[in-house]
């Protein structure tokens, strides 16, 4: 059993004492198979990783772009279920890391499917610090929101561009643990946001809610990390990751070369964010 709520708030915490963002990594889990993935996520803390999104493969997404739509085919394909995932983040709190919050980014069929009060109940032990449901509007969240709450889970909001001042209230009234802005309109890994209106975007974003905001979608390098470093409370990157997973799968690669490329990214990623307010 890992329950231990506030690692989210802690972390950010730790970060505005540092005076700097965060690195958010994302990454499927079971991509390309559960081995392989593990030893990813294990990974991910020492490369520099602040927060961990952790991704619940499912056949029929909707916000994503077809590198991550790939990474789940492909970890469905292994035989990652939803009781896999829980396992593994067990096993990551249980033999690696129990203070880097973890966050499952997914839909709300496996979750509904799994049933919601046996779900968080078993993502709680796990250790589960988040969640971030694509298609569980504000409307409808109190089914999954006021469960996880009782066992210390956060329920991240996802605002986007076209979030104006009337939707924006709604959205982020009942969000807890931080902000996820969607820079773009669009899916995930197709294009990136001019930073002025990124800026703006947070800056109205802040105006009904102090909790910290994390930025993604469209973030692929460092450099593109390290400019939304600098605006935001973490910069979120997923495509560019995956798409390493995809590559180096599809050349065959020892499992040692695909994990430390990925690893490798992801230290270029946190040097980026790292030094972008220095």
């Amino acid at each position: 059993m890992s329950r231990r709520a506030g690692r989210i708030r802690d972390r950010f915490e730790a970060l505005r004492a540092e005076g700097r963002a965060g690195l958010v990594a994302f990454v499927t889990a079971g991509d390309p198979d559960r081995q392989v993935s593990e030893s990813i996520l294990a990974g991910l803390p020492a490369a520099g990783a602040d927060l961990i999104e952790l991704g619940i493969p499912f056949s029929d997404p909707m916000a994503d772009g077809p590198a991550i739509q790939a990474s789940s085919l492909r970890a469905l394909a292994a035989g990652q279920t939803l009781p896999k995932t829980l396992e593994m983040v067990s096993k990551f709190r249980e033999t690696v890391d129990d203070e880097t919050p973890v966050i499952l980014m997914g839909y709300y069929n496996p979750i509904y499917i799994y049933g919601v009060d046996r779900f968080v109940g078993d993502a709680a032990d796990a250790g589960v610090d988040g969640l971030i449901v694509v298609d569980l509007p504000p409307e409808e969240d109190a089914e999954l929101r006021l469960p996880a709450a009782k066992v210390g889970i956060d329920l991240v909001k996802l605002t986007a561009p076209t979030s104006d001042e009337e939707r924006l209230p709604a959205l982020v009234e009942t969000a807890s643990g931080f902000v996820y802005h969607v820079s773009i309109t669009g899916i995930t890994g197709t294009r990136s946001a001019a930073a002025d209106h990124v800026a703006a975007d947070i800056a109205r974003i802040r105006s009904f809610t102090d909790l910290p905001v994390a930025v993604g979608f469209g973030i692929r390098t460092p450099e593109n990390a390290a400019g939304i470093a600098r605006i935001a409370d973490a910069a979120v990157v997923g495509s560019a990751i995956v798409d390493i997973v995809a590559r180096k799968s599809a050349e065959s690669a020892p499992t040692p070369e695909l994990v430390e490329s990925v690893l490798g990214f992801v230290a270029e990623l946190a040097d980026g964010v790292r030094k972008a307010r220095s």
